[in-house]
This record gives C-alpha cells, sequence and structure tokens, in this order.
C-alpha cells in the first residue's frame, strides 16, 4: 500500500486520538518494570535520554535582526507611531502547547514602511561579520577535538534553516519579557550563556514546499538532484563504546547513545537498512568511484558545536544557521549489526500510525541493550548547485519515549561547498565569508518571504 503523507488523509484517519485514562498504579508499575528491567548485577538501566548533544564550547545563541538598539526601550506600542515597535505574541503551536499547556510566543514588529527593516546588503553583513569567527573557531575546536578511527566517518556540515524562533516562559517560571530577550541578546554578544528558553519552529505549511519548488528553485538557479522516500528508525544503545573522543557534555557523564538507521523499502515490501556510498576520507571526491565505498547507513547522533537563531523581523520566516559533526559508521560490531537488523526487520509498514512503522508486541527491542526509540518518515526533493544543496522534506515523526508524535513540512539548505572548505587545514578566511554571503543573501532573498504568522 502506497504512503499516503498525513496531511492528505481522510480526516477520520489523522483526528487526534482521545487521551487514553491512566491505568491503574499496580498496572502502571507493571509495564515500568517490564520497560526498565535492570540487567542483572548491574543495577537498574537509565531511561533513553533525549537529549540533543552540545559539544563542550558550543556556542548557542539568538538575536534579533534589525538589532534592539533600533527599537525604542518600552517597545511594546501598538505600531500606530512612526518608529517601528516590537512586541511578543502568542504563537499557535500544537506540539508545544500539547507538553506546556500554553502558546509559546514569537516576537513581532511593526513595519511603518519598508524602509526600516533596512537592505539586504545591510542584513547578509551583520550576519557574516557576527557568525564568521565564531564559525572559524568552532570548526577548529570540532577538527582538534577529534581522532579519526577507521570505522566512522566524520564530516564538518553547515547548514541553514528557515522556520521561528519561538520563546517560552523561564526554567524557574518566570515569563518571557522583551526585557529578558534584550538581556539574552546582551549576553550573546558578551559570549555568556543566558537563561533564555526558546526553540527553533522548524515546520511550514505544505504551500510553502509547493510554492518554493516552483518559483524559488529557478530563481535561485538550482538544478534537481534527487526525490526519496526513506524510514528512520531510531535506536537507543545502552552501555554504547566510546563513540569518539570528543568531550561531549552528553556522553561524559552515560554510556548510552541512540544510533540512526536509514531505511527503504525493498522489493518484497519489508523495510531494509539502506546501504549508501561514502568517500573512504573525509578529502575524497564523491566523483571519484574508485575512493567510495558501499555499507549500510548507520549514524550516531549529531553533534552541534555552532547555533546561531536569528528572528528576522521585518520577514515572514526567521533563520538558523548552524555547524554540526555528522559521524557515519563504516563498520558495525558484530552484536550491533545483528541487532540493527533483527528490529529493522521485524518493522510493520503501516501508513495509519505516526511515523509509519510499528513493532510486534515484544519485538521492539533486544535484550538490555537495544530499543527502539523513536521513527521518521521521510519524503523529499532534493535541488542543488555546486555550493549549496536544498532539502524540501516532509516528515512524518513519532517519539516512543514520550508517545507523542508530529507531522512538519521542513526547509533546510545544506551549504556543501563552505563545509567542505571548513575540513581543510586552514580554510582561506576571505573566501570564506564570500561564500557565506553568498549563501546568505540567496536566502534571505528567496526563503523568507513566506507568510507564517500567528
Amino acid at each position: 500500500m502506497a504512503y499516503l503523507p498525513p496531511y492528505k488523509r481522510h480526516p477520520s484517519s489523522t483526528a487526534c486520538a482521545p487521551t487514553p485514562n491512566p491505568p491503574s498504579p499496580s498496572l502502571s508499575s507493571s509495564l515500568r518494570s517490564l520497560s526498565l528491567s535492570s540487567p542483572r548485577g548491574r543495577g537498574r538501566r537509565p531511561r533513553p535520554s533525549n537529549k540533543i548533544i552540545h559539544a563542550t564550547g558550543c556556542v548557542s545563541r539568538w538575536s534579533p535582526l534589525p538589532h534592539f538598539s533600533l527599537f525604542p526601550e518600552d517597545g511594546d506600542g501598538d505600531g500606530d507611531g512612526e518608529e517601528p515597535t516590537l512586541r511578543l505574541e502568542p504563537f499557535p503551536c500544537e506540539p508545544i502547547e500539547r507538553k506546556t499547556g500554553a502558546k509559546p510566543l514569537v516576537l513581532v514588529a511593526s513595519s511603518p514602511g519598508q524602509g526600516s527593516s533596512g537592505s539586504t546588503a545591510a542584513a547578509v553583513a551583520t550576519i557574516a561579520d557576527r557568525f564568521l569567527p565564531d564559525l572559524l573557531a568552532a570548526a577548529e575546536r570540532a577538527k582538534a577535538g577529534y581522532v579519526t578511527k577507521e570505522e566512522e566517518l566524520v564530516k564538518l556540515s553547515l547548514v541553514a534553516r528557515v522556520g521561528k524562533v519561538l520563546f517560552q516562559s523561564q526554567p524557574n517560571g518566570s515569563p518571557v519579557s522583551l526585557e529578558t530577550l534584550r538581556q539574552a541578546t546582551k549576553a550573546g554578544e558578551d559570549g555568556t550563556k543566558s537563561q533564555l528558553h526558546k526553540l527553533f519552529y522548524t515546520n511550514v505549511p505544505s504551500e510553502c514546499l509547493d510554492d518554493m519548488e516552483q518559483s524559488m528553485v529557478k530563481k535561485m538557479a538550482l538544478e534537481f538532484d534527487s526525490s526519496k522516500e526513506h524510514y528512520h528508525v531510531k535506536v537507543w544503545f545502552y552501555n554504547a563504546p566510546t563513540q569518539s573522543n570528543y568531550d561531549l557534555v552528553f556522553d561524559k557523564y552515560q554510556s548510552d547513545s541512540t544510533m540512526s538507521c536509514k531505511c527503504t523499502v525493498d522489493e518484497n515490501g519489508s523495510l531494509s537498512i539502506h546501504k549508501v556510498s561514502v568517500p573512504l576520507s573525509n578529502h575524497a571526491s564523491a566523483s571519484d568511484s574508485s575512493m567510495m565505498t558501499p555499507f549500510v547507513q548507520v549514524e550516531w547522533n549529531q553533534v552541534r558545536h555552532l547555533v546561531e537563531d536569528i528572528s528576522c523581523l521585518f520577514k515572514d520566516l526567521d533563520l538558523r544557521l548552524m555547524l554540526c559533526t555528522e559521524r557515519i559508521l563504516k563498520t558495525l560490531d558484530s552484536e550491533v549489526e545483528n541487532a540493527l537488523k533483527s528490529l529493522v526487520s521485524s518493522a510493520v509498514i503501516d501508513p495509519d500510525v505516526k511515523g509509519g512503522l510499528r513493532w510486534p508486541l515484544g519485538k521492539e527491542s533486544i535484550g538490555d541493550r537495544f530499543s527502539i526509540v523513536g521513527v521518521w518518515h521521510t519524503n523529499y526533493k532534493a535541488f542543488r548547485n555546486e555550493s549549496l544543496r536544498l532539502k524540501l522534506r516532509h516528515a512524518d515523526r513519532f517519539d516512543h519515549r514520550s508517545s507523542t508524535g508530529e507531522v512538519s513540512n521542513e526547509v533546510t539548505f545544506k551549504l556543501i561547498g563552505m563545509s567542505r572548505r571548513l575540513e581543510d587545514d586552514d580554510p582561506e578566511e576571505t573566501s570564506l565569508k564570500k561564500m557565506l554571503e553568498s549563501s546568505v543573501q540567496m536566502v534571505w532573498d528567496n526563503a523568507l518571504n513566506y507568510k507564517i504568522a500567528p
């Protein structure tokens, strides 16, 4: 049966299921003991973590564009005057509302005229001047902190994403205010850590993806690259071996991690781990077949080294620039490989469940070390030129840990030209700055103008 994305299904199949009544305490205890049974002699097994991995020294900050200094200090007017003003407004976001019971907030500005937003050239220069020094430093930390291993292929990946920067109440329960945001911006400028509770929401309307495919791809002179459907099976690996020599905040305190298997449907309709050919080394060319090797596509968690979120106040969408390390396993231990293949082959493809996959009772884990923690079903189209790859993706996700799912449409630019340059021993700053400015301008002019507002 062909996959039917949730937004195209009959309403009866996409309606939210009613929240079930909680099981009795005795049943809850039994289920908990089954799912978290302690390995003999080793104490209780910890719960799978869903934390994003940040490398030690990772810079993660937020700023508005234009800067706060261009707005009145009280900043909460109705925008009827000549000067632009700022305000925080509730933003409808069902996944967050389901978790917190409240709408997150988005920063918006009144715009009395087009000229108040500044020119594209000024915006691009501001972003590049701020981001590039930290990018170079983060790339050097990433390369210095990793010792090459034969079983792993490690790549730096610089991406730009579009969406909305959303704010939530602080961890101590205090509400978000314009003064809170001003303090967070100042902390980012000073290189200190703020307590700002934010997230970058990447879901855009499906019409946005259609419009980008039909118009933006032509404006950006991109050529069609590929169109694929994948299932991503997220497997929690308890007592995982040391993954790398990164000093990770996450791996530093617990010996578990998450592996992601990219899967496809084979000819007989069953799921199997996708095989991919990648360069044997970080510097090998993808066009040189003699330097390529095929293996199943299994990856460790990505590691973030730099995250720059920008609220683009006179655009419809906001911008995230992010540097990560991708860690692809070229060889697998026999125990790990057999476990992953067993978990994947046990999956039942079901378009009527979130994530598109389900497992028969008892088949979603193997022993005390491997268990399914999430699934994604993705369909995407990719377009590219020599320096940039655009991916328009529809993703249907389900998290087994929280029993929650989410469907999203996402726009991601992989800055492949800059990623390759950053791998060099001594990347040339002037050429990198030109490449960064060119990429940011392309995104600024073409990808941030789709209306998505509260």
